[in-house]
């Protein structure tokens, strides 16, 4: 394959990806029919077919792309990438949704025979990473570990996303984030730490 060849593929699986997501976000997987994601894409069926082999395919790689539309481009490290990183999170599920959908699906999986964790585990690994930073530079609690901690705020945060968007559209999903933080931080983290832990939504929008 030619290299303009490889770019011109490159696009239409990245086309096909933003459609499904819009689509399923929208309705859903057993709404999203496969006619309405490749009038959205504007692509043949042959192009989705040979990208992505079925729906359940392309609904598989919208789970997954997840976590790489979060990671924050703040110069942060430790705890504070770690709260970037749910900010961030909260703010693109109001307006990503590439997010949405893969949120979405991963909670709605079951219903149409998937049973696969990888999106949450990869959430996973990205917090432990942070709480492992923090642990090498002294902010967290002695009796604190990275990995159940991790494993917990990924618990937490798919809980306060679904609450949120059943009490508000997300709209509070931002502050409700700050919310979970200011009850977890006091057990988990130095005081010191904590007296420099910047929560401000704000931190969410700067990308």
């Amino acid at each position: 394959m030619t290299r303009p060849t490889q770019e011109r593929a490159l696009r239409t699986r990245e086309v096909l990806l933003r459609a499904g997501a819009e689509v399923f976000d929208e309705c859903g997987y057993a709404g999203a029919g496969i006619n309405r994601i490749l009038e959205r894409a504007k692509v043949t069926a042959g192009a989705l077919y040979f990208h992505f082999k079925s729906k359940e395919g392309l609904a598989r790689a919208v789970m997954s792309a997840q976590p790489a539309v979060i990671e924050p481009r703040l110069n942060s490290r430790g705890l504070q990438r770690l709260v970037d990183i749910t900010l961030v999170w909260a703010h693109e599920l109001q307006v990503n949704a590439l997010l949405r959908a893969g949120v979405r699906l991963s909670v709605e999986q079951g219903s149409f025979g998937l049973r696969d964790a990888s999106s949450y585990l990869g959430w996973k690994e990205i917090m432990a990473e942070c709480l492992h930073t923090a642990v090498d530079e002294d902010e967290l609690l002695p009796t604190t570990r990275p990995d159940d901690i991790a494993e917990f705020l990924v618990g937490a945060c798919t809980g306060v996303q679904l609450y949120s968007q059943l009490i508000s559209d997300r709209a509070d999903l931002p502050r409700r984030t700050v919310v979970m933080w200011r009850m977890l931080l006091p057990g988990i983290a130095r005081p010191e730490t904590i007296a420099r832990i910047d929560l401000d939504v704000a931190r969410g929008r700067s990308r």
